[in-house]
């Protein structure tokens, strides 16, 4: 990684900004760690609301008499959400203090989930999750930019990682248990447990996070100068492309482990747990590499995702292959802090539009993964495919890391 850190010390197409809002002053450690728990307390909530759903599809449907695939029209809903409010929340409220719009962001994610447990049919369930999906992008963008503004520079990887923990603990904590308690009581319970944790994040972000103001200069047009800057678009199409891999096996991995490994029904909970534990390690693992390097772990990180898809479709017959493999896949989100924290780096004064977008790129990843599996399996080619596509998303994803770095090169030969 060493050449990778060397280049971006010296890249004239890297930038550092506060952005929209003025970091607070100095703080002890111990307000620091508060701070980040509040922070990575949202994202629990908002990732075991997200996935939640996924188990408790066929609940919905019984009640709204629908069937289940219909019933699955509510996560697009959601994922559109996420796609369309991550960019039009970041410019809008380009004047709004980053406390401010945090807690605005959850404030709208805590009530859409208590509403989404009262629906009373299907039509307004939709309409519900697509608004409580409009501040999730926002949110981790800006939850990024708080950790990382109060993190000496060579460490908002790290910050940044502990802030996405709640995210990615959610997968393995937060989603089994809103799915066995939306199971055995109501879904409706589950969507209400999550509005609590939505409104306890409210509580802890007004404690604990000082008061900061916004910026001079500090506008919607500055936020969208972010979309001007060919490094930010490229940025954005690493997560969106190389990223959609992971998604095209994990969409499918229960009937992967059911079908192709002939694996029991009670053992699929086992393996969405590794694979949240995997994300648990490779968030960790990811944020503490971006300190030397954020290309290096980007670049790393795509080419192991390439290795460890291909090994997936080649051993997913394998009971104990398939459990080592998807909790690897899983570590393949170690890319995910670097990631973030180049947006920032290269989007200068527009901040937080660059970091919310990142989201928005994921769930891109997300829907073009899960469309590109759906695909080879129709085609005949079976669930333990979804790897080989993966694979292949991986590599169109180098591509477009490779056209970054060179063009970073080029930039400070010029």
């Amino acid at each position: 990684m060493t050449e990778f850190a060397a280049a971006e010390r010296s890249s004239p197409e890297t930038y550092i900004d506060s952005s929209a809002s003025v970091a607070p002053a100095q703080l002890p450690r111990l307000a620091i760690i508060l701070i980040e728990l509040a922070l990575a307390v949202g994202g629990f909530g908002i990732g075991t609301g997200e996935f939640a759903i996924m188990g408790l599809l066929p609940d919905v449907a019984t009640t709204f008499s629908v069937t289940t695939p219909q019933a699955g029209y509510v996560i697009s809903a959601y994922a559109l959400g996420v796609v369309v409010g991550a960019p039009v929340i970041a410019v809008a409220a380009a004047r709004m203090s980053r406390r401010n719009l945090l807690l605005m962001l959850m404030s709208i994610f805590a009530i859409g989930n208590i509403l989404s447990a009262i629906a009373p049919n299907f039509e307004s369930f939709t309409l519900l999750r697509f608004i409580t999906g409009l501040p999730h992008g926002a949110y981790f963008g800006v939850a990024a930019l708080v950790a990382a503004s109060m993190a000496p520079l060579h460490k908002r990887a790290s910050a940044v990682g502990r802030v996405m923990l709640g995210l990615t603990t959610a997968t393995l904590i937060g989603t089994p248990i809103a799915t066995f308690f939306g199971q055995a009581l109501s879904w409706r319970v589950a969507f209400l447990a999550v509005g609590a944790i939505g409104v306890l994040t409210v509580a802890l972000i007004f404690i604990y996070l000082p008061k900061d103001k916004v910026s001079e200069g500090a506008s919607f047009t500055r936020e969208l100068g972010a979309f001007r800057r060919t490094q930010v678009w490229l940025t954005l199409g690493i997560a969106a492309v190389g990223y959609g891999g992971m998604f095209a096996v994990f969409s499918y991995i229960a009937s992967t482990a059911t079908q192709v490994a002939m694996m029991p029904e009670s053992m699929v909970s086992v393996i969405m747990a590794l694979f949240g534990v995997g994300m648990i390690t490779g968030n960790l693992v990811g944020g503490k590499l971006g300190e030397y390097s954020l290309m290096g772990t980007i670049g790393g990180s795509i080419l192991y995702n390439i290795v460890v898809l291909t090994v997936f479709s080649l051993t997913a017959s394998n009971p104990f292959m398939l459990c080592l493999c998807v909790y690897l896949v899983g570590c393949g989100f170690a890319a995910g802090p670097a990631i973030q924290t180049r947006l920032m780096d290269v989007a200068a004064d527009a901040q937080t539009l660059a970091a919310a977008s990142n989201h928005s790129a994921f769930n891109i990843a997300n829907a073009l993964g899960a469309w590109l599996g759906g695909l080879v399996i129709t085609w005949g080619y079976g669930f333990a495919a979804t790897g080989y596509v993966g694979a292949l998303l991986s590599v169109a994803g180098l591509g477009v890391f490779a056209v970054s770095y060179l063009l970073d090169r080029g930039a400070r030969r010029a």
